[in-house]
């Protein structure tokens, strides 16, 4: 007879709100990507733009995933080894990869922001369009922010789960 294994509680915060930011994020990805192949192969001349968005784009998308897969417990982990121990020490080892990657995403957040308000302060800008790069930059720290959040929210369950 197999052991089950205990379900976590889903997030109070739904997971809708990150899944429809990564869908809107791909299906502009798909649009702007489709209409520069269109005029490329029509007119043999490619829009600029595309590059600069595209990038933003796919970064944004891994940042939403990110916290998405984060608010799920997702993350790598050594699963193999942790499984074998006992469950009091399972949770130690949760909570304590949470709390690691809770704190690199915080750091992440205040190197980002301090980023963003050099670039701002600088008066920055991309190469391509020339638009101020601190409208790329300033997702950093929000995005990193909201993966902060989603961490504190596991801790939260995992805090409340009965051993």
């Amino acid at each position: 007879m197999m052991e089950e294994k205990p379900k976590t509680k889903t997030p109070r915060v739904p997971l809708k709100i990150e899944e429809m930011a990564a869908a809107s994020a791909m299906g502009i990805l798909a649009l702007i990507t489709f209409a520069n192949v269109v005029v490329r192969y029509a007119t043999n001349v490619s829009f600029a733009f595309t590059e600069e968005f595209s990038v933003f784009l796919m970064v944004f998308m891994a940042f939403v995933g990110a916290s998405s897969v984060a608010a799920k417990e997702g993350h790598l982990r050594i699963t193999y080894l942790v499984e074998k121990l006992p469950a009091s020490w399972t949770k130690r080892f949760k909570l304590a990869s949470s709390g690691m990657m809770g704190i690199m995403f915080l750091i992440l957040a205040l190197l980002g922001a301090k980023m963003a308000y050099d670039e701002y302060r600088y008066e920055v800008t991309s190469p391509g369009l020339g638009v101020p790069t601190w409208l790329y930059t300033m997702w950093l720290p929000i995005l990193s922010l909201a993966i902060v959040g989603r961490v504190l929210g596991v801790f939260v369950r995992l805090l409340g789960e009965r051993r």
